[in-house]
């Protein structure tokens, strides 16, 4: 389940494991290294992909 709303993670969340729900609102590659701004109702947190520190199929998955 949704541990927090994304327009609402801030600061206080550094360090911490944090689940969110939403929508890929906008994606962008930056020479490998891909940016998605994931949108709910109370606003965007953007999620950085880098295929050097992205475990697992993330960085894949992002590319699609």
């Amino acid at each position: 389940m949704r541990t927090v709303y994304s327009g609402l993670v801030d600061e206080s969340f550094i360090g911490q494991t944090v689940t969110l729900f939403g929508w890929a609102h906008r994606r962008r590659d930056h020479g490998g290294v891909i940016f998605i701004d994931l949108r709910d109702r109370e606003g965007i947190t953007q999620l950085t992909f880098d295929p050097e520190h992205s475990d697992g199929d993330a960085f894949k998955i992002a590319e699609t």
